[in-house]
């Protein structure tokens, strides 16, 4: 069963377009090399990878500069030999006079070293600032507009907390107006209390008791008489009428 065709196309995959690489260019060697062998042909075989590498093969005894030469003189055709020195100083002259000339247009922008321009000159500087300061002002509208709309929903966002803020002040304003209430409910029933226990204290004063225990209360007092023993008894009440039996007998 043969090999399915393979689309040639560019592989996304990173790692596998390197490994493919490495096969096949090892594979376009080795061909090229069995070609110059078996045909005796002369060939040049430069490759560079996506990374910039520099892989080359060339058929014995030739070396690339005399496959090069034999293609510029088959194809009458020459490679430009420049001077890397020279090359480097004609660098260097033309970004310096680039340079000059920006620093010359900046000048001019803000105003200053305008007596060498012509009148035609000074209407295009006029036009080109005219152009940059509406696009500055557009740039500021938009920015103030943008602005504007922050601080409108910054206003509403404060809005809502402020009223959510003012319906738990008014929660809490009714917790503690029901908790006064209650408060006072409970004062006011101890005040009755206290005043009935004044009335208690008022009966119990009638009653003089001796020693360092006084009765609190009518239940202390029902306590105190029970607990007496019956052949003790400091305290006793004198009967308001005379006992008629007693002036019976006599």
């Amino acid at each position: 069963m043969g090999r399915g065709k393979i689309n040639i196309s560019r592989i996304e995959n990173k790692t596998t377009r390197q490994v493919t690489f490495a096969k096949r260019r090892a594979g376009l060697l080795k061909k090229t090399h069995e070609l110059a062998v078996l045909c005796d042909a002369q060939i040049g075989l430069i490759i560079f990878s996506a990374n910039g590498k520099l892989y080359e093969f060339c058929s014995d005894p030739l070396s690339m500069e005399n496959i090069i030469q034999k293609y510029q003189l088959a194809t009458g055709t020459q490679i430009m030999e420049q001077n890397d020195i020279e090359q480097m100083h004609g660098e260097m002259r033309r970004i310096m006079s680039e340079t000059r000339n920006l620093q010359l247009s900046l000048q001019r922008y803000i105003g200053e070293d305008l007596s060498s321009l012509s009148l035609g000159e000074l209407n295009e500087l006029e036009h080109v600032l005219e152009h940059s300061s509406h696009k500055i002002r557009t740039r500021k509208f938009e920015i103030l507009q943008q602005q504007m709309e922050n601080l409108e929903r910054k206003e509403q966002l404060l809005g809502q907390d402020n009223e959510h803020m003012f319906h738990l002040l008014k929660e809490q304003q009714a917790a503690a107006t029901t908790y006064e209430e209650q408060n006072e409910v409970v004062n006011v029933r101890k005040i009755e209390e206290v005043e009935r226990m004044g009335g208690m204290s008022h009966i119990l004063d009638q009653f003089p008791f001796g020693g360092e225990d006084q009765p609190s209360s009518v239940l202390q007092l029902t306590t105190l008489h029970q607990t007496t023993p019956n052949n003790f008894c400091p305290y006793r009440l004198l009967p308001t009428q005379p006992n008629l039996q007693d002036y019976t007998l006599n």
